[in-house]
């Protein structure tokens, strides 16, 4: 298989020069021929015109960061990256090619991820073109190839990641932030590489569920965050509790029995895991009555 090898024309501005020159000379031969009424002298002045007036047509600009991606008759010649003003055969084919870094931005797409809950997702990537043979002749369109490669990297992720992870070490897209852009990166990249496209960033920009489950999800988030708070506050009382206890039968405060005791801990657990404010009953009796 062809692949993208670099050419240099012949420097421009000595040709318009030489063309110039040329012209300009042969039209004084035109005019000479014409006050001697020499026909061939007519002719042969005229064809020299003719063909530098074509010549003219090889004349190519190359912008910087851009490549002109030459063929002659179907057959590819090389591609000029180096920029200027180029001399080629006029009658090749001269494609312009940008190698811009560029952005594209995928639509929001909605995909089931990995537990089949409906999702919106929608990614950004950043491109540039590498290899100018395989942009131009491998693919129909590159810029359509980018857009289609890209939506179905972002779907293939979306549905192999759950939305949130449910256990510890399990990779989310919500979570998971560079994980997931490393994996969409190298996903994109290896779909656009045959097209001599290389992928510099990819990165989610948007992510959410869909709005038919979006409140359902919401209060199970709600939940889990209350869950989890909960669980905290009970270990910290716990502790403090056991803390307490502690320090009370280490420096003899009190002899506290097994009933006591756990009456203490009733109320010390009432205190620390309690929403609102406690208010202290005075026992104005003992323990038992």
């Amino acid at each position: 298989m062809a692949h993208e090898h670099e050419i240099r024309g012949i420097a421009g501005w000595p040709m318009v020069f030489l063309l110039a020159t040329v012209v300009l000379g042969a039209s004084a031969g035109l005019v000479l021929a014409a006050r001697e009424a020499m026909v061939e002298g007519i002719l042969l002045s005229a064809l020299v015109i003719a063909i530098a007036c074509a010549c003219f047509a090889g004349l190519t600009v190359v912008n910087p960061n851009q490549a002109r991606v030459v063929t002659l008759f179907g057959v590819y010649k090389g591609s000029i990256k180096v920029p200027g003003l180029w001399w080629v055969n006029p009658l090749t084919t001269r494609r312009r090619l940008s190698l811009r870094v560029r952005n594209f931005e995928s639509g929001k797409l909605k995909v089931n991820d990995h537990d089949g809950n409906p999702i919106e997702i929608a990614a950004v990537i950043v491109w540039r073109i590498v290899e100018t043979f395989e942009a131009v002749f491998n693919v129909d369109d590159y810029e359509h190839f980018v857009h289609v490669q890209t939506e179905a990297a972002v779907r293939i992720l979306a549905t192999t990641y759950a939305y949130d992870s449910h256990e510890d070490g399990q990779l989310s897209l919500r979570s998971s932030v560079g994980e997931i852009t490393d994996r969409l990166r190298h996903e994109v990249h290896e779909r656009l590489a045959k097209a001599g496209i290389d992928v510099i960033e990819a990165r989610i920009s948007h992510l959410a569920y869909a709005p038919e489950i979006a409140g359902a999800m919401l209060r199970r988030q709600q939940a889990t965050a209350v869950i989890a708070a909960r669980q905290k506050i009970v270990e910290g009382a716990v502790g403090m509790v056991e803390m307490a206890l502690d320090e009370i039968s280490r420096k003899g405060v009190v002899q506290l029995d097994e009933e006591r005791k756990a009456a203490m801990v009733s109320n010390l657990l009432v205190v620390l895991c309690s929403e609102r404010g406690v208010e202290p009953v005075v026992n104005t009796g003992t323990l038992y009555q």
